[in-house]
This record gives structure tokens, C-alpha cells and sequence, in this order.
């Protein structure tokens, strides 16, 4: 069963990746087709089309009542592609910045962590909470697009990579099949791996949160990551910081705003206590990152992929640490010292 269980997510991943790249490069050629700018196919059709994996995962856990695979999804997948993929693509090859460009868009993905963990720790989030994150995702769409439009930018979210390998198809028809395709690749891949992913973590005896955290948010950040390498290799280096801004971003306001939507979801006790306080940490770790300097250099690199294993490691601890409680445990100690200090 185990065994099974195993090829079961394994298929499940490759299909993910087989039709995360696929709709990507019909996606874009169809939009070039109907002569959607390229700053509109950046800001829109290439955000949304590397999200389809985390959004198809999400969804079909929520509709199996695995909420816990969908929010530890979202939450690994943010925390995989700062730590991660930034560490690969900056190992690979040093990544230049412009931080005044970045400034608006590392706001909104602070900004978007913080009102989901507001939220998530306030209790249930329902249809009214996903609805006010969708609204709030058309609003940064629209700022970006007013914004840009004004100061006369492309932005640089990976289409140019893919114009240049010829990826874009230039058939309508070919562009439509391979949109279809790819959407059929990723509803199967997600089953795939959700079911396969939900027998793994029984018989391993880790909770459906780890397996999310993990397995499963490894594999619906494959997309990103494949971007962000072919990216480097071709000196597009800025565009692993398009791609994971506006992924982050993406996850947050569009993914878990539809989860809330699709069903009532409580973010589990052990999300709640670790994993939401390190995809917190890591959102902080890349503000001065991508806003201070001109580089992001390979002992960085090497640093971010370093905490990124050992978040993984820690995750199958027998004893993984509670943030929650040693925040807690220690602002008793403190409370306890101010009753028994003179004043």
C-alpha cells in the first residue's frame, strides 16, 4: 500500500509539473495571439499559470475535506519558494535587483502573510474572509497594472525567458490544446497526489499538515522553481524575484481566499504554533533582501537553502517546537517577574 501509495504521488507530482509548464506556455501563446500587452500577460496569465498547481492541490484537498494539506500547501509553498528557490536561483548565478521596483510588490506580500495570520489565528475563515482576499487581489492586479502602465515598465515575470526559447506556441490552436491539456494533467496530477499523499502520511504517522508542508508543497513549487533555473541559466536573474512575489502573493490572496470559499477551514494547532511563525520569519528574512543592495550573492544563496532543509528536517522531529508556546512560556515568565519586582 505504501509502495503504491509512493508512485501515486510521484505520478501525481510529475503531472503537476508536466501541466503547470504546459498551460504556461499556452496561456502565454493565446495571449499573444489576442494581443494582450506584455505587461498584462506578466502581471496576470504568468502569475496565475505557475499558481495552478498549488490552486488545483488546494482545492481538490478542500473538496476531500483535507484542509490541512491545502493551508500546509500554501504556507510551505511561500516558505519554499523564498528560502528555496531564491537559494538555487542566486547559488546559480548572482541575482540583480532594482529595489525601487520591488518596493510595491514585497508591501503586498507582507501585507497579504499578515491579514492571513491575522485571520487564521481569529478561528474559522469562511466564504466572507475568501471574498475579501479575491477583492483584494483584483485591487493589487489593478494598482499594478495603473502603476506600470504610468511609468512605462515591462514587467519582467519570466515571459521574456519564454518568448525566448520559442516555448510561446504560435498556433491558436495549438496554444488552446495545450491549455486544455494542461488543465487535464493538473486535475489528474492533484488527485494523484492528494490521495497518494493522504495514504503516505497514515502510514508514515505524520499529520496531513507535515505531509503538506512537504511533500506536497515541494511539488506544486516544481513550476517556479523550473522557471527561476532556465531563468538564471539564461541571466534573466530578477525574474526569480518577480516570480516569487508575485507566486506569494498569488497563494495567499487567490488560493486560500478560494479554499475559504469553497469550504469553512481552521488552520490546525500545529500550523498554528511552528509553521505560520517560519513562513513569518522567512517573508521578513526577504524584505532587506530584495530591498537593500544591488545583488543577492551565492553565500546567501547557500544560506536560504540551508534554512530551507532544515525546516524540512524538522518537520519529521518527533518534538518539533511550538513557537506559540515558548511565546507564550515566556511572556508568563516575564509577567510573573514583573509581579515579584519592586516597582
Amino acid at each position: 500500500m505504501t509502495a503504491l501509495a509512493f508512485l501515486q504521488a510521484g505520478g501525481g507530482l510529475v503531472l503537476l509539473f508536466i501541466g503547470g509548464e504546459v498551460l504556461l506556455r499556452g496561456a502565454v501563446g493565446l495571449s499573444l495571439r489576442f494581443g494582450l500587452s506584455p505587461l498584462l500577460i506578466g502581471l496576470t496569465v504568468v502569475a496565475f499559470a505557475t499558481s495552478m498547481p498549488e490552486l488545483v492541490v488546494t482545492l481538490t484537498a478542500g473538496i476531500q475535506g483535507s484542509t490541512d494539506i491545502g493551508i500546509g500547501n500554501v504556507v510551505g509553498s511561500n516558505i519554499a519558494n523564498i528560502l528555496l528557490i531564491l537559494g538555487v536561483s542566486a547559488l546559480l548565478c548572482p541575482i540583480l535587483k532594482e529595489p525601487k521596483r520591488l518596493l510595491r510588490d514585497v508591501a503586498v506580500m507582507v501585507g497579504a502573510t499578515a491579514v492571513f495570520m491575522a485571520l487564521a489565528f481569529m478561528g474559522t475563515m469562511t466564504l466572507l474572509h475568501g471574498v475579501f482576499m479575491i477583492v483584494l487581489l483584483v485591487a493589487y492586479l489593478w494598482a499594478s497594472y495603473r502603476a506600470e502602465i504610468k511609468g512605462g515598465n515591462d514587467a519582467d515575470t519570466g515571459l521574456e525567458a519564454i518568448e525566448e526559447a520559442g516555448a510561446a506556441p504560435r498556433s491558436t490552436w495549438l496554444a488552446l490544446v495545450l491549455v486544455v491539456g494542461g488543465i487535464v494533467a493538473l486535475a489528474a496530477g492533484s488527485e494523484l497526489l492528494v490521495r497518494g499523499a493522504l495514504q503516505i502520511a497514515r502510514a508514515a504517522g505524520v499529520s496531513e499538515s507535515v505531509i503538506g508542508l512537504t511533500l506536497v508543497a515541494f511539488g506544486t513549487s516544481l513550476p517556479e522553481l523550473a522557471t527561476a533555473i532556465v531563468a538564471a541559466i539564461r541571466g534573466h536573474t530578477e525574474v526569480a524575484l518577480g516570480n516569487v512575489l508575485g507566486s506569494n502573493i498569488f497563494n495567499l490572496l487567490l488560493i486560500l481566499g478560494s479554499l475559504f470559499i469553497l469550504t469553512p477551514v481552521v488552520v490546525s494547532p500545529e500550523i498554528l504554533g511552528f509553521d505560520i511563525w517560519i513562513l513569518a520569519a522567512a517573508t521578513l528574512i526577504a524584505i532587506p533582501v530584495m530591498l537593500i543592495g544591488k545583488r543577492m550573492g551565492r553565500v546567501s544563496g547557500g544560506v536560504f537553502i540551508a534554512l530551507y532543509v532544515a525546516f524540512i528536517w524538522i518537520q519529521f522531529e518527533p518534538q518539533k517546537p511550538a513557537v506559540a508556546e515558548s511565546l507564550e512560556n515566556e511572556s508568563s515568565n516575564w509577567h510573573a517577574l514583573s509581579l515579584v519586582t519592586p516597582g
